[in-house]
């Protein structure tokens, strides 16, 4: 016999306590350093996958360790041109981007 967890939340619950419903001021921040932190992952995760170190990968994108390093780590924004060059010249990758309203 199993007993659900009455103080259990769903992620949806906790991040509408926490940071509000969408489209309040404070949860549009949360998304919108969720989304960047998301990214810094994703690149990491790329460049792991392909067997690259951080200085590797600024090398062949034409950028430094550092600025890498920050990027994985969510401490810096990225130009939109950088991050092309970063996708596709340092992991021969392709950029796709999608707007979803």
């Amino acid at each position: 016999m199993t007993t659900k967890n009455k103080n259990l939340k769903s992620l949806d619950q906790f991040v509408n306590e926490k940071f509000g419903e969408k489209g309040t001021d404070k949860r549009e921040r949360f998304e919108a350093d969720y989304d960047a932190f998301k990214l810094g992952v994703l690149i990491q995760q790329a460049r792991v996958q392909k067997g690259l170190t951080q200085e590797q990968l600024a090398e062949l994108a034409g950028t430094n360790k550092s600025y890498i390093s920050k990027l994985e780590r969510n401490l810096k924004d990225i130009r939109f041109s950088t991050l092309q060059r970063i996708i596709n010249d340092g992991l021969g990758g392709h950029l796709d981007i999608a707007i979803r309203l």
